[in-house]
């Protein structure tokens, strides 16, 4: 008896020790404000477009697009643009080609001033990848497969676009094709994963050495086994899950980043704005 109270002892330490480091790995300490208190700098708005991404961040004088939702919502984000004096994108960034990511596109590239596309390698066929190409073909551009690591800047934000690691992969190509894009504003990073599974979250994690105070959670939030590593290893203080009430993100995500330290906004409950000054990081609810 006396030895299996031991073993249950030093079980109880193990676990207790297991679960300390796995919240001090996760967590990050900083202070938090509220999103009146932070100054000028960038502000990200990620659409409540059913489970379909859409990802504005703009600046004083530039503004960066990272999908258009499904198809019909490209009018939502050019009226956002309107009604916020942004005149033009000097990036669209198409992280892969399901039609909720590519569907508004069209749209924007007819209705925009669009400076540079850049795109997934993956191409999947639908109408609405039909229609993003006559839409390009029509403005005369060409956008930019993404093959090797793109960095560029606008004001004093700094963004890399991260290409997946294959060219075609087993499991999943639509989705682990997607590309990562990782936005820098002074001391602050930021990430937006796209649809990202399994394999591209493992790819990611193995070479990332940086923490990310935002993340753009990857594929509307369902769960995969990726994910704990991914969240313990970004350690973001803010996580939006773009979902939806017909196709809702998974319990386990949003309990997985609450534990690493994250506050959790899901756009099925509105859109949301997030500012950030270099320093300072905050987000709330659309309540417009």
């Amino acid at each position: 008896m006396e030895r299996k109270m031991n073993m249950l002892r030093k079980f109880l330490c193990i676990a207790a020790a297991a679960l300390t480091a796995f919240m001090s790995g996760c967590t990050a300490k900083t202070n938090k404000v509220s999103i009146d208190e932070v100054g000028d700098g960038l502000t990200i708005y990620s659409f409540k477009a059913g489970k379909a991404d859409a990802e504005l961040i703009y600046g004083d004088d530039w503004a960066v697009l990272i999908d258009c939702g499904e198809k019909g919502f490209g009018k939502e984000i050019v009226a956002y643009m309107e009604d916020n004096g942004i005149k033009k994108l000097d990036y669209l960034i198409i992280t892969h080609f399901d039609k909720d990511h590519v569907g508004g596109a069209a749209k924007v590239l007819k209705t925009c001033e669009v400076g540079a596309v850049m795109q997934s390698n993956s191409p999947k066929e639908s109408n609405e990848y039909e229609n993003y190409l006559e839409a390009l073909d029509n403005k005369g551009m060409t956008a930019q497969t993404v093959r090797e690591k793109m960095t560029f800047t606008l004001g004093e934000a700094v963004f890399t676009v991260d290409p997946p690691a294959q060219e075609v992969y087993e499991k999943e190509p639509s989705n682990n094709s997607s590309l990562i894009t990782e936005v820098t504003l002074g001391d602050v990073n930021m990430l937006f994963a796209g649809d990202a599974e399994n394999d591209r979250l493992a790819e990611f994690t193995q070479n990332n050495n940086k923490t990310y105070r935002f993340v753009k959670v990857p594929y509307h939030g369902h769960w995969q086994k990726q994910l704990q590593p991914f969240a313990q290893s970004i350690k973001a203080e803010i996580a939006v899950i773009t979902s939806s009430d017909e196709e809702p993100e998974d319990k386990q995500t949003v309990d997985l980043f609450k534990k690493c330290g994250a506050e959790v906004y899901t756009t099925k409950t509105d859109s949301v704005i997030v500012k950030c000054d270099g320093k300072n990081i905050a987000a709330a609810y659309d309540n417009s």
